[in-house]
C-alpha cells in the first residue's frame, strides 16, 4: 500500500474502519486530505498497535465510518 491516495478514495475504499496513514497530505486546517494507507480494520486497537509496531514519523488515524451521536472523543 504504498499509493498516495485522496481522502475520497481511503474512505470508499475502507469503508467504516480505522485507517492508519502515513504522511497525511493536510490542508490549511491541518484536515487530511490524503496520503499512504498503512494498515487497516474495524478493530481500533488493532491500528494503534500497528502504528506502534510500524512507528511512523508522521501519520494520522482516521475513522472512515460514521460516529453514533453519543460519541464524545477526547484528544
Amino acid at each position: 500500500m504504498d499509493d498516495i491516495l485522496t481522502i475520497a478514495q481511503i474512505e470508499a475504499q475502507f469503508e467504516s474502519e480505522w485507517v492508519l496513514v502515513e504522511d497525511p497530505q493536510t490542508n490549511e486546517a491541518l484536515e487530511v486530505q490524503g496520503g499512504k494507507v498503512r494498515w487497516h480494520s474495524q478493530d481500533r486497537d488493532e491500528v494503534y498497535r500497528k502504528a506502534v509496531e510500524l512507528r511512523p514519523r508522521r501519520f494520522a488515524m482516521l475513522y472512515t465510518g460514521k460516529m453514533p451521536q453519543d460519541t464524545a472523543i477526547v484528544l
